[in-house]
C-alpha cells in the first residue's frame, strides 16, 4: 500500500472566486493528487482547502498553491473575521495511510525551506514539526497577526524557522507542519453579539479564560478539552459563532462539543441555531454522532451508516447555511 497525507492549507481568500481557482488549479495540476474539498468563507475572508495524495506529489503541490497565493493576494488590504498572518496562513500536513507522523514531520521540513529558500517567505514550524514547543501552537505563533508580525519577526524568540527574517507586507508569513487531524467546527447562535459568543468560546476551549479575582489573575480552566474557540459575528449569515478547531476528536467528539456549547448558550440566555463545518470530517465522527442522538431520542440499535449520518446532520443542524453533502465532506467517500 502506498503512503498517503493529507494537506489542508489555509488561504486569506474567501470572496475572489478567480484568486481561489487559480490556487486550486495549480493543486490539480500535480499528478497524484485528488482535490478534495474547496471550502470559502466570506466573512472569514478565507478559504480552507483539502487535498491528497502520495506525499511527493503533496508537497509540490502545496509548495505551488503557496507560491500562487503569494502572487495573487495582497496582504497589505487582506481584512476577514478570521485571524491570519499571511497569504497561506497555515498549511498542515497530515497522515492518512501507511505513514507515521514522524515521517509527515519529514515532508512538512522539505516543504518549509523550500517555501523559504525559493520563494523568501517567512516560514514557522508548529506542532509535530516543531521542536521548541514554546513555538509550536499556531495561536502563539500567529499572535499579532499580519499587522504586528513586522516588529514581531525581529524579536530574537520570533525569528522565523526558514526564510527571511523581515516579514514580506504583500504575502506575509505563513506556518508548515505536521498534525494530527483536526476539525474546523462553528456553531451558530441566535445573536448577534460578539460578547456572548466570545463568553461561551473562553467557557468551553481549554485554555478557559484568565479573571481578576482577590489574589491576582487567574486562569479557569474550559470544560472541553483538545478545543481551541474564539467568538466572532458573520455579517453573511447575520449570527455570532462560537469557531473552534477539534484537535482530538477522539477524546472529544464534535457531539460532545455540540451539546456542550448549546448548554452554555442555554446559561447566556441565547439558543444553537446550527453548526458549520469548515472543510472535512471523518466517518467515524459522522456516525457515532449519530448514533449518540438517536440514542438521546431512545433510538437504539440503528446500524444504517446513511441514516447514523443524517441523523447528525439533522441534530447539529449542519445544513443551516448551506447544504450538507456527505459525499463532498467525509474524507473517506471523497477517497
Amino acid at each position: 500500500m502506498k503512503p498517503i497525507i493529507e494537506c489542508v492549507p489555509n488561504f486569506s481568500e474567501g470572496v475572489d472566486h478567480d484568486i481561489i481557482n487559480s490556487i486550486t488549479g495549480e493543486i490539480g495540476s500535480v499528478t497524484g493528487v485528488k482535490l478534495l474539498n474547496v471550502d470559502p468563507g466570506r466573512g472569514a475572508n478565507r478559504t480552507v482547502v483539502t487535498f491528497a495524495g502520495e506525499p511527493e506529489a503533496v508537497i509540490e503541490a502545496a509548495f505551488l498553491a503557496i507560491k500562487m497565493a503569494g502572487e495573487l493576494i495582497d496582504m497589505r488590504t487582506q481584512t476577514g473575521e478570521h485571524p491570519r498572518m499571511g497569504a497561506t496562513d497555515v498549511c498542515p500536513l497530515i497522515p492518512v495511510s501507511n505513514i507515521t507522523i514522524d515521517e509527515v514531520a519529514e515532508y512538512a521540513l522539505q516543504l518549509a525551506k523550500r517555501v523559504g529558500n525559493e520563494l523568501q517567505i517567512p516560514v514557522y514550524l508548529y506542532e509535530h514539526s516543531q521542536p521548541n514547543k514554546k513555538r509550536s501552537n499556531l495561536a502563539a505563533i500567529r499572535a499579532g497577526e499580519y499587522e504586528g508580525f513586522f516588529k514581531k519577526i525581529k524579536l530574537a524568540n520570533w525569528l522565523p524557522d526558514f526564510g527571511p527574517a523581515e516579514l514580506d507586507a504583500k504575502r506575509g508569513a505563513t506556518v508548515i507542519g505536521a498534525r494530527d487531524f483536526l476539525i474546523a467546527y462553528n456553531i451558530n447562535l441566535d445573536t448577534q453579539s460578539t460578547h456572548v459568543a466570545n463568553e461561551i468560546a473562553q467557557e468551553v476551549r481549554e485554555t478557559g479564560k484568565i479573571i481578576i479575582g482577590e489574589n491576582g489573575k487567574e486562569r479557569i480552566q474550559g470544560t472541553l478539552k483538545h478545543v481551541k474557540a474564539i467568538g466572532w459575528y458573520i455579517e453573511e449569515y447575520a449570527k455570532a459563532q462560537v469557531s473552534m478547531n477539534l484537535t482530538n476528536i477522539t477524546a472529544t467528539p464534535i457531539h460532545v462539543v455540540f451539546d456542550e456549547v448549546c448548554a452554555r448558550a442555554t446559561a447566556h440566555g441565547v439558543t444553537v441555531t446550527g453548526s458549520e463545518l469548515i472543510g472535512m470530517i471523518p466517518l467515524k465522527a459522522m456516525v457515532d454522532a449519530g448514533q449518540y442522538f438517536l440514542h438521546k431520542q431512545g433510538i437504539t440499535y440503528v446500524l444504517n451508516e446513511t441514516k447514523l449520518i443524517d441523523a447528525a446532520i439533522q441534530a447539529m443542524g449542519l445544513n443551516e447555511l448551506a447544504p450538507f453533502d456527505p459525499q463532498k465532506k467525509i474524507i473517506e467517500y471523497q477517497l
